[in-house]
């Protein structure tokens, strides 16, 4: 078939990958604008730009898909289908009726539940043992179409926001392949979403990467495996910012919630609203990811200090981290 492709992110590229492994003619790529990236800040292309040029595919970045040049270049493309991949920009009716097959989402989590922007976090915030992908006829709702193919992956105890986009990155390339080659065949039919069960990934914003060590132990937890490795689930300690990055349970007894218990080269037990964690790898403003054992290394926390209370995200130092 001939391929429009629209990604912007990491997991937008293994569905590039695959559909020009299987030799489907990828005829033109849209992607977000060049951001800027890193310390410099200097301008950076989408992972997806960078896999399109290694592939030698043409690359429009728009930044909005309704300017009737931009439409007029993707009528020019002749595709006979659209894959979008966490691209980023709202698609107009207009461009989702262009290919003869319409637009395919791939979406990371098994529709009805999770529809929007984050659906990979949401599921790991909220304790759901099963996620998946689902291959979605894209209509002008938020992930409201019918579904083509879908495929459940159980979520592992120690799953993080990072290993779980790769999995269902991986799954999601295999399930469009699958749905293409359907398409052609004419063996595929969109099944519309349940009514019930629907549930929202609404974006994430910066003060929820914030540790509240007044809530439950398994709670802040999970909040750390869901932002590991983006934004980041924050702590803060004498005043600065520290990140956590990994942590387990531990029984705790009553004390209160940011309180540290215990320190030894295992990692650092803290107080929580009911339990509580073991942080075993952290990362100060401007250094990096360590083990609990590096990290008193460098900076000693003894038991009976605390970890501070969450504050407005506003109030925070302007450090990298």
């Amino acid at each position: 078939m001939r391929v429009l492709f629209a990604g912007t992110p990491a997991f937008a590229v293994s569905a590039l990958d695959a559909l020009v492994a299987a030799g489907h003619a990828v005829v033109l790529v849209l992607t977000q604008p060049d951001r800027p990236a890193g310390r410099g800040l200097r301008a950076a292309p989408s992972a997806v730009k960078a896999a399109a040029g290694r592939h030698g595919i043409a690359v429009l970045q728009p930044l909005t898909l309704k300017a009737p040049g931009t439409q007029a270049a993707l009528r020019d493309a002749r595709a006979d289908v659209l894959v979008v991949a966490a691209y980023g920009l709202i698609l107009p009716q207009a461009v989702l009726d262009l290919p003869r097959h319409g637009a395919l989402n791939i979406h990371a989590s098994l529709l009805p539940r999770w529809r929007g922007a984050a659906p990979i976090q949401r599921a790991l915030l909220a304790g759901d043992a099963v996620t998946g992908v689902c291959i979605m006829q894209m209509d002008a709702g938020l992930d409201t179409g019918a579904v083509l193919l879908s495929e459940a992956l159980t979520i592992a105890p120690d799953e993080t926001g990072g290993t779980l986009q790769d999995k269902l990155a991986s799954l999601g390339a295999r399930l469009i392949v699958t749905a293409l080659e359907g398409l052609a065949r004419g063996a595929v039919r969109p099944i519309p979403q349940a009514t019930d069960g629907v549930t929202y990934a609404q974006k994430i914003g910066k003060a929820e990467a914030r540790i509240d060590w007044a809530r439950a132990a398994v709670e802040i937890e999970r909040q750390i495996r869901a932002f590991n490795p983006s934004p980041g689930a924050i702590a803060r300690l004498r005043g600065d910012d520290v990140k956590v990055w990994r942590a387990t349970l531990v029984s705790a007894a009553g004390e209160p919630p940011g309180s540290v218990l215990r320190v030894d080269r295992e990692g650092i037990d803290v107080a929580c609203g009911s339990g509580a964690l073991r942080l075993t790898e952290l990362q100060r403003a401007g250094g990096k990811r360590l083990s609990a054992e590096a990290f008193l290394r460098g900076c000693a926390v003894a038991p009976g200090e605390s970890f501070e209370a969450i504050a407005p995200i506003e109030s925070s130092p302007r450090r990298p981290i």
